[in-house]
């Protein structure tokens, strides 16, 4: 069984330690406590009022754009509506018996009401792509699409599970990961009787298709999975290619980013360094992970020490979070973060809590937009 973790995420790993699902001294203390994560809808997703920079880099029509450099402002990357079904007649061939993530082995005969539970709100998104949509009867605060819009909450005080109101549901399979809880939870609903399936809880562009694959096997549509895998791969290679003809394609012109995970105006503030996924992500967009650069495994304290240390030209961050700090005033106002190149310049780009590190079916579409976002802005907010 392979894949299947933020969405109001929290960091997975801690500064000196390999990928979890959470930084285990403070994302497992706060993760329930993070009440009002669920992301906003983007009211500017793009828009350039900066003059244009004496050199340019073409996009993939020729029309020239401007040195990301020159570009002073916040921008919103626009959030993704929802995942367009593979196909509309798909139909679960049961009973599919799976070795889980943690070597359970799990026998699924019904997949007639299922539930999704991660983090990062990708297993459903996975579920609506597959076609099964009609199929989910619950969701958590990270799942903001349209189609899982009127399901019923089963998360309380930010990403804490909620068993009564899980059972209440009466779910016949249950798809999950670390990165939500309590476990105890989790192993109630298996003590139950219903069939609780754990998946990978990383993420990265190279394991979107494994983890649909993964998904659809253990509902019983391998056709569609397949099919649904090689369409998200398809998508993030065209979007890659894009983003090379809008980023600059010298080194030592590349943007140098920052991904910075925020939650409040207390001490929830990490810069997210290698094998958080943010890594992979800036890459994809053509520009420089600063805080693998510098070395920075995992997540580490944003003070102001490390802020000035990779002093990025632009931060990353996601839209919730921002909103959780006091807005773009806020962050700003964090110690170290306006002694950057990114905060002098305000160049700070948010995208949906639940979209931005998903890497499921729509991280082709969540490519484009953040790299519209960041390149050729539409608006830019002092």
């Amino acid at each position: 069984m392979s894949r299947g973790l933020p969405r109001s995420r929290a960091p997975r790993g801690s500064s000196a330690g390999a990928r979890g699902p959470l930084i285990l001294a403070v994302a497992v203390l706060t993760v329930g406590l993070l009440a009002g994560c669920q992301a906003a809808t983007p009211s500017d997703a793009a828009g350039s009022t900066a003059a244009p920079a004496s050199t340019s880099t073409p996009t993939t029509t020729g029309t020239p754009l401007p040195d990301p450099h020159s570009l002073t402002g916040a921008s919103t990357a626009a959030s993704i509506s929802d995942v367009v079904p593979i196909a509309t007649d798909v139909t679960s061939v049961l009973p599919v018996t799976v070795t889980d993530e943690e070597g359970t082995k799990v026998t699924i005969t019904d997949t007639s009401r299922i539930l999704a539970l991660d983090l990062y709100g990708t297993l459903a998104e996975t579920v609506v792509g597959l076609g099964l949509a009609d199929k989910l009867v619950g969701r958590t605060v990270s799942n903001t699409m349209a189609s899982m819009a009127d399901l019923p909450l089963v998360t309380q005080d930010g990403h804490e599970l909620n068993g009564e109101a899980i059972l209440k549901l009466k779910p016949t399979v249950i798809l999950t990961d670390k990165s939500i809880g309590p476990r105890e939870v989790q192993d109630q609903l298996r003590d139950a009787g219903v069939a609780v399936v754990f998946f990978d809880g990383s993420r990265s562009l190279a394991t979107v298709g494994e983890q649909i694959l993964a998904v659809g096997h253990a509902l019983g549509v391998d056709t569609a999975a397949q099919q649904l895998a090689d369409r998200s791969e398809q998508e993030i290679t065209d979007a890659k290619a894009d983003i090379a003809a809008m980023a600059p394609s010298d080194p030592a012109k590349k943007l140098r980013i920052a991904f910075l995970y925020v939650r409040g105006a207390g001490s929830i503030f990490f810069i997210l360094g290698k094998g958080e996924g943010a890594d992979d992500l800036i890459d994809s967009l053509g520009a420089i992970d600063v805080a693998t650069e510098a070395g920075i495994t995992g997540a580490r304290p944003a003070n102001s020490e490390a802020l000035l240390a990779i002093n990025p030209d632009l931060i990353l961050t996601m839209t919730g979070g921002v909103e959780s700090t006091g807005g773009l005033k806020g962050l700003l106002a964090r110690p170290g973060v306006s002694d950057t190149t990114a905060g002098n310049n305000h160049r700070v780009v948010d995208m949906s809590d639940g979209q931005i590190l998903s890497f499921g079916p729509t991280t082709g579409a969540v490519l484009r937009s953040l790299a519209q976002a960041i390149y050729a802005p539409t608006e830019l907010r002092p």
